[in-house]
């Protein structure tokens, strides 16, 4: 008898390339107004193990004011929000409703496939030499007047001319195993919380959440990065500028993460990770919550449509 039902829900295609505009405006809705800030200080804590989140604040307020936080939102910010937004809202969605389709997956299982999906493809599409350059803004020294004179392109291309296109995407895998995570996770506890919600409220699948409901779930997945914060403290950690004679040279994801627990034990591995945890939020909110409320909006105004 809940066969029928499932089949009807699963019919619904999902926006698919209105997905690409919608991801990429959301996302970058999001990174210019608190994502960054929290990006930033998150990252200072992260490459300084020994700072506290007080610290790493007024570190950031002494190296230019309120523009601190802001630092290395343009270009590469810009340009990692609207390509990742538009590559995480567009895969994500198309591998979550062929999970539905084809494998007769859950909610929970497909949700998680599709942040996966969608995780891989923004880190390997743009986001791997964008979280680079951001990092290398964030950490690194400024020194001489040359130093200080030199735009975020001119570093742009001494890196790639000097290491060429590894130097660019240093620590890209790093990104992708975060990425791949961290959505599987933001969705999985966002469907598992959308499937709690449904059954305390008795709302059938064929039945948006309101607004407050999507909320509430996409919350939910501000807990993701409790699991997988060594992926992101690696990944900064070789990405960043900042001089340590004691790292190592060359080093891959296994290496950066011996280094870091041998230098700064376990909590240097979730240093971070409250920051973490409130960005993660703030980018499910806009993702997963409001992403979802209007994919819904939508789809239920292309069925009035068909009706007429």
């Amino acid at each position: 008898m809940a066969q029928p039902a499932q089949t009807a829900t699963i019919e619904k295609k999902p926006v698919s390339v209105s997905n690409l505009a919608l991801g990429a405006f959301l996302n970058l809705c999001e990174v210019v107004t608190l994502g960054q800030p929290l990006e930033v200080t998150k990252t200072t804590l992260a490459a300084n193990r020994t700072f506290s989140i007080g610290q790493a604040t007024r570190h950031i307020w002494a190296r230019g004011g309120i523009k601190g936080f802001f630092q290395g939102l343009w270009p590469w910010a810009v340009i990692e929000a609207s390509t990742k937004g538009a590559a995480l809202m567009f895969v994500s969605s198309e591998v979550e409703y062929l999970s539905k389709k084809y494998f007769q997956w859950g909610p929970l299982a497909a949700g998680a496939m599709g942040g996966i999906a969608g995780g891989c493809a923004q880190a390997y599409f743009t986001m791997g030499f964008c979280t680079c350059m951001k990092t290398v803004e964030i950490t690194r020294t400024k020194g001489s007047p040359e130093q200080l004179a030199k735009s975020s392109f001119q570093v742009f291309k001494e890196i790639y001319a000097k290491e060429g296109f590894i130097g660019i995407n240093r620590g890209v895998n790093a990104v992708a195993l975060r990425q791949m995570s961290n959505w599987g996770l933001r969705f999985a506890f966002s469907r598992y919380t959308e499937d709690v919600i449904r059954k305390v409220t008795g709302k059938p699948e064929s039945v948006p959440l309101s607004a407050t409901e999507r909320i509430m779930a996409s919350f939910s997945a501000a807990f993701a990065p409790c699991l997988n914060q060594f992926f992101e403290v690696a990944r900064i950690e070789l990405q960043s500028k900042t001089p340590n004679p004691e790292r190592p040279k060359n080093m891959n994801i296994y290496t950066c993460l011996k280094y870091i627990y041998r230098t700064s034990g376990w909590k240097g591995l979730y240093k971070g990770v409250t920051l973490r945890m409130a960005l993660s939020g703030y980018q499910s909110l806009f993702m997963i919550g409001i992403g979802g409320h209007i994919k819904d909006l939508w789809a239920k105004k292309e069925a009035q449509l068909k009706l007429k």
